[in-house]
């Protein structure tokens, strides 16, 4: 078992504990409080674990169709009136049950109801215990793109059973391996007290091979992501660093009816920043050819169709990070390093399209 909190110092009854534990949801009654549940997921999920969600009050099991096309509105509608039918009050707690789509919306729930009740994370695929779970973001998408409507609203803890990962098919694996990868080339720039050296790590396993070490993995990206967390709440700074590759990936996502992953959005994306660093003389052709081999080899990035430089560039003015009508983006520096850059030309994005 590992522990770790999101300390922020500011408001302390916002912190909250992150436990990475296997067989926690044989175990879950150790980790709830006598209070009342209600428990959102998905059609999917719920087939796969009946014998958990038996644990919970049937009529307060909120289940909803999986995927990223469902993330939007009428969705988060259908949750909220499912919650009110059955008399959600201010002192009860919503579970999210699932991955980064159900985490987020599910958060956001928890949010604007009753103007806002307790959470819980509860993620069952790598990329929402390795970085969505974590933080307090929520939304949902729409016509617009990806996550532009939401909220930070921290969870009131984090629960991490390493073991639903065996149930995960390879694909939602490998769509995780690109968040987790993402956190190398942030490393050293997140402010945390301990360094895990990712880059080594991966150079030295096949995906595989990161599955027996899986739980160091997910505590090395929480720690990371929880570190940058306590700074900066609310990105008003160096939380965009997280962000590496995904204002590209978002783009990638929407063109392709986001048949693409995220996971494997973001590794293109990443690629793109670092062709981008690279043309602006921020990291050299050695840093780079490294960077994109790294990715390479775990043979994770799609091969994408020629894009549309002019679609790519719309949809990234709809970024979050825009600012006075220009883009910005999270490009690598030297090693395990980033940092946001506002001068960004829309040529310099044409020509980092790969």
């Amino acid at each position: 078992m590992k522990n770790l909190c999101v300390n922020l110092k500011k408001e302390t009854d916002l912190s909250y504990p992150i436990i990475i534990e296997r067989g926690i949801l044989d175990n879950i009654e150790n980790h709830l409080e006598d209070r009342k549940y209600f428990l959102i997921t998905n059609d999917k999920i719920a087939k796969i674990y009946a014998n958990f969600l038996s644990k919970f009050n049937k009529a307060r099991t909120v289940i909803i169709k999986d995927g990223e096309k469902y993330k939007n509105l009428k969705t988060i509608e259908y949750i909220l009136n499912k919650l009110l039918d059955n008399r959600i009050e201010r002192k009860d707690c919503i579970v999210a049950f699932g991955g980064g789509v159900i985490g987020d919306m599910a958060g956001f729930c928890a949010s604007s109801i009753l103007r806002g009740v307790d959470f819980i994370q509860i993620p069952t695929t790598l990329l929402s215990q390795v970085d969505s779970s974590v933080g307090g973001k929520t939304g949902f998408n729409n016509k617009h793109g990806k996550n532009l409507v939401g909220a930070f609203y921290q969870p009131k803890k984090v629960l991490i059973d390493p073991n639903v990962l065996n149930t995960l098919p390879e694909k939602e694996f490998q769509c995780g391996m690109g968040e987790v990868i993402k956190y190398a080339f942030i490393e050293r720039s997140c402010g945390a007290k301990e360094y895990f050296n990712l880059f080594e790590l991966f150079e030295k396993n096949n995906v595989n091979e990161l599955i027996n070490i899986i739980e160091d993995i997910i505590y090395a990206c929480v720690s990371l992501k929880a570190a940058v967390v306590e700074q900066d709440e609310k990105e008003k700074g160096l939380r965009a660093l997280l962000n590496l590759g995904h204002t590209y990936a978002h783009a990638i996502e929407k063109i392709s009816n986001y048949k693409i992953s995220h996971g494997q959005a973001v590794l293109a994306g990443i690629k793109m920043a670092l062709k981008a660093s690279l043309i602006k003389g921020v990291i050299n052709e050695n840093y780079y050819n490294f960077g994109t081999n790294l990715i390479d080899k775990y043979n994770l990035a799609p091969k994408l169709k020629k894009l549309n430089p002019d679609k790519i560039i719309d949809i990234m003015k709809s970024d979050k990070k825009v600012k006075n009508s220009k883009i910005n983006l999270i490009l690598p520096r030297t090693a395990a390093q980033a940092a946001l850059f506002d001068d960004i030309d829309e040529l310099l994005i044409k020509d980092s399209l790969i």
